[in-house]
């Protein structure tokens, strides 16, 4: 079984993909954040790296998703290609930090590469405010991202809610975080697992 993470930056996937893979005994699958070679360089110069930073989350995320397949395991994954294809790819050609020429040519290796995968069982989409963000962000200090600015958040935001409203692919949760916490409150915590138990039973 595929169960995926979906949500903006500073929402927690990350946090819940490790407490659920615990929890429940799965393989856990994270966004390759610590050997990617193009983040810091994005966050220095997000004209000149949005393409090469999008067609090497592309890539990564591509080969999580056969891998998970074959695996026959059920896993969890922190983020999904869907959303590199829907919400970041297209903020940074509407930013003017993608070229079109680039963000076209993304797009039909996004569509020939979807044609190949399955969606995931279950997708669990993680809905916060800007602020809320912004507090995580600062909270957990990552260097690189001290120039992440409001509005891009503000944008992706938008476009994470346009896409979870018309998103058919599979059985969806929604779970808003504004005002839980699941890393330090375990009742929060328990309440997000005993929803998740009840999607996945009826997966059966």
């Amino acid at each position: 079984m595929h169960i995926a993470i979906a949500g903006n930056i500073g929402s927690g996937k990350t946090t819940l993909t490790g407490l659920l893979a615990k929890h429940f005994g799965w393989e856990a699958h994270y966004e390759d954040v610590e050997t990617n070679p193009y983040l810091h360089s994005f966050y220095e110069d997000m004209q000149r790296w949005s393409f090469n930073l999008q067609i090497y989350f592309l890539n990564s995320r591509f080969r999580q998703i056969v891998e998970i397949r074959k695996s026959g395991k059920t896993v969890i994954q922190d983020r999904t290609i869907y959303e590199d294809a829907y919400i970041f790819a297209p903020n940074l050609h509407h930013m003017n930090l993608m070229s079109t020429r680039d963000f076209e040519n993304y797009s039909a290796l996004f569509e020939l590469m979807s044609s190949f995968i399955q969606p995931p069982d279950l997708l669990i989409y993680l809905k916060s405010s800007v602020p809320n963000l912004v507090n995580q962000i600062q909270k957990r200090g990552r260097e690189y991202e001290e120039s992440i600015r409001i509005d891009y958040l503000k944008s992706l935001n938008e476009r994470y809610e346009a896409w979870i409203t018309k998103y058919k692919l599979g059985k969806l949760l929604i779970i808003n975080v504004d005002d839980i916490d699941f890393a330090e409150n375990p009742e929060d915590l328990g309440e997000v697992i005993e929803r998740i138990s009840a999607e996945i039973h009826g997966l059966f």
